[in-house]
């Protein structure tokens, strides 16, 4: 099974797998039923503080990578967040869902790196 990424304002172009959003706030303008989730991970996001700090500078991308596994590293719920995408992709693809804008340097961009040398 395959684990993917996918922007939340763009149509849904996978509707076949586990649907997690992967952002510490809600999409602006996103009901509930548009985004059809199964789940909100907020908790695997980026810090406030962090994703200020990187206010979707692609020039502190880089640094923003390294900052945000070390926070991930760090982060409480990691474990139960692996279990998670785990168990769901025992059954099926799991889809990580974000908002930002640029689809190449994201927060979900860096997780989905990280869990594919993990998992």
């Amino acid at each position: 099974m395959a684990l993917k990424i996918e922007r939340i304002y763009t149509k849904p172009a996978d509707m076949d797998g586990y649907r997690i959003l992967v952002d510490r706030l809600w999409p602006r303008g996103i009901s509930k039923e548009k985004a059809a989730l199964d789940e909100w991970f907020k908790t695997i996001a980026p810090t406030k503080e962090l994703r200020q700090w990187f206010g979707h500078d692609p020039a502190k991308y880089d640094e923003f990578k390294t900052r945000y596994i070390a926070e991930l590293d760090a982060n409480p719920e990691r474990e139960k967040f692996l279990e998670l995408i785990k168990s769901h992709l025992a059954e099926g693809n799991v889809i990580m869902l974000y908002g930002a804008k640029d689809e190449t340097h994201n927060q979900a961009v860096v997780l989905k790196d990280y869990l594919d040398k993990i998992l």
